[in-house]
């Protein structure tokens, strides 16, 4: 393939103080702004867009000290926005055990066994992204279709484990991490949780939402320990690890879905220091009580020169379908009549989330609550109307429901009507597929299941993002998700709720953009907006379904700036 060239020194010169520091030209740019959809070229002078046109317009922005892309024909959109992900977790990922392509159960202890062995002693293992309804054999033993820990405690007996599910709303622990966290066979639910037990009453090892945080807390005392410098170095890794990630992916902005106050001050230090090569807008999750004291201090606008921006709170209404958390309105299908919370788990107290939205009202901050299940989606939206009609003069709020996998027919023209955004993810879609009508039954799965067609039908804005680590962070996948409903296995999962290409295209830029209030700076490419662009090796507007995934990013530009380039030679 013919590479992508930037070659500095051009000979055609433009008008003092008129040149280009950038210029992208010869290729299809698609602009996503209805008076110019489509332009052959653009220039950028520092971190904007200064001019968009034909090759021979753009040629007189071209100057003696200006770099040139030359596109060859090659597809150029603004810059991939990732709407609804972990940014750390990405990064945790990659530094701990990454167990989303096992097979099956045996492989993970296989794993777990592995790292045991060059563990130091007493050292935390930790790992995630294991999913028991995507392996190729059920665990035996098992329970509900989880496995047990015997297996994990005999391959790591002197170092504690704990695996996240793909979802993070279930965690494995072994028989030494459940012995530091303090539970046994006597060891009540928590609220909002649930220690899953075996027909004798012993755990095992499987804590559903809330029921993790013994474990986790457990992990955190052993954590705090390590000395200050290897834990800084650890965080800064997993920063660097998950932007190279991003970048390389053709994300420009990655709106991250809940972190704490000390991961932010960590943010805003790396902004104010330059050292963010993508932008990162930031849900706060903190307790109600911590908020009313300090949300003011975490109104962070365009720190950085754009790069961190801090202006939505986080709160949580359910779990998640795949560990059978998402709160139903009825019993999931694939669970007998005497399992303990057959439709699923309230994982937050609603009295306390509305506590939490009436300080996002007053202090000016977007409430972001997670809801998966149709029981969960319809309590948020009530909860959501009953704010609003108390605040009639509070406007175009631009609330968000993150995720709204699974709807009743009832609540889907409600997200218009509230002007509550729909923060979906195409690629759960796909990769959930083979399990959600077993969990669901067809018809609820038919009605109302990753309906994003019948929501931008009714009118409501629908926006996209991969929830990673849960999935890969690649947009081309998740866009392939949106336009196909394509899995793994080949079938399709009620194909009449796709996407077209340019509807995908849109909910991973222009719509990601509205929904975190960025629309004037981002999204589209037009003069004065950010130079936030992403090129491609095949244009996705137009090639056939199955070409998408081959789709691969050649450049990615933030702000002007080559953050990350592919096959891409450099002539100086």
């Amino acid at each position: 393939m013919k590479c992508l060239a930037i070659m500095l020194g051009c000979a055609t010169l433009a008008a003092s103080g008129e040149t280009a520091s950038l210029v992208l030209r010869g290729g299809k740019v698609v602009t996503l702004e209805a008076a110019s959809p489509q332009v052959e070229a653009l220039a950028i002078r520092g971190e904007t867009i200064v001019a968009l046109g034909t090759n021979r317009q753009i040629n007189a922005y071209v100057g003696p000290s200006t770099k040139v892309i030359e596109l060859g024909g090659r597809l150029a959109i603004p810059g991939f926005i990732e709407g609804h992900g972990h940014f750390m977790g990405i990064g945790s990922t990659k530094l701990n055990l990454n167990l989303r392509d096992a097979r099956n159960w045996d492989e993970i202890v296989r794993m777990v066994a592995a790292a045991a062995r060059e563990a130091r002693p007493g050292a935390w293992i930790v790992g995630g992204g294991w999913h028991q309804s995507k392996w190729d054999r059920t665990p035996q033993p098992n329970v509900d279709g989880f496995p047990v820990h015997d297996a994990l405690s005999k391959a790591s007996p002197r170092n504690p484990v704990m695996l996240f599910h793909a979802s993070g709303h279930a965690v494995m622990a072994n028989a030494l991490a459940l012995k530091l966290a303090g539970i046994t066979r006597d060891t009540p639910d928590p609220e909002g949780g649930h220690i899953l037990k075996d027909g004798r009453g012993n755990p095992t090892g499987v804590l559903q939402e809330r029921a993790q945080a013994a474990v986790t807390a457990a992990y955190d005392a052993w954590h705090r320990t390590l000395p200050a410098a290897e834990k800084n170095a650890e965080q800064r890794r997993e920063v660097e690890l998950a932007e190279q990630d991003c970048v390389a992916k053709g994300i420009t902005t990655f709106e991250d879905a809940g972190s704490p106050l000390d991961t932010i001050d960590m943010f805003h230090r790396l902004a104010d220091e330059g050292k963010l090569d993508l932008r990162l807008w930031v849900m706060v999750r903190a307790p109600t009580p911590v908020l009313a004291k300090r949300l003011d201090e975490y109104k962070i606008l365009n720190a950085g020169d754009h790069h961190l921006t801090v202006r939505a709170i986080k709160r949580y209404m359910d779990g998640a379908l795949g560990s059978r958390g998402a709160w139903l309105l009825a019993p999931y299908s694939d669970l007998p009549p005497d399992a303990p919370n057959r439709s699923g788990l309230n994982v937050e107290d609603i009295g306390d989330i509305r506590k939490t939205a009436e300080l996002a009202i007053a202090h000016g901050f977007q409430l972001c609550i997670h809801a998966i299940g149709d029981r969960a989606n319809r309590e948020t939206l009530n909860l959501y109307e009953s704010v609003f009609r108390e605040h009639p003069e509070k406007t175009k709020l631009r609330w968000r429901v993150e995720h709204a996998q699974q709807l009743d027919p009832a609540d889907i023209p409600r997200f218009a009507a509230l002007g509550v955004i729909a923060s979906m993810q195409a690629i759960h879609c796909t990769s959930d597929a083979p399990f959600v009508i077993a969990r669901l039954g067809f018809a609820r799965a038919q009605a109302g299941a990753y309906v994003w067609r019948k929501l931008i039908d009714s009118g409501a804005v629908v926006t996209n993002g991969t929830d990673a680590p849960v999935e890969d962070v690649d947009p081309i996948a998740c866009y392939y998700a949106a336009v196909t409903r394509r899995a793994k296995d080949g079938s399709v999962f009620f194909p009449e709720e796709r996407m077209t290409r340019i509807e995908a295209l849109r909910s991973y830029t222009v719509n990601n953009a509205y929904a975190a209030f960025e629309e004037r700076m981002k999204g589209t490419l037009a003069v004065g907006k950010l130079a936030d662009i992403t090129v491609l090796s095949k244009d996705i507007l137009t090639v056939p379904d199955e070409e998408i995934p081959a789709a691969r990013v050649v450049a990615t530009i933030v702000g002007g700036k080559v953050v990350y380039r592919g096959t891409m030679e450099i002539i100086q």
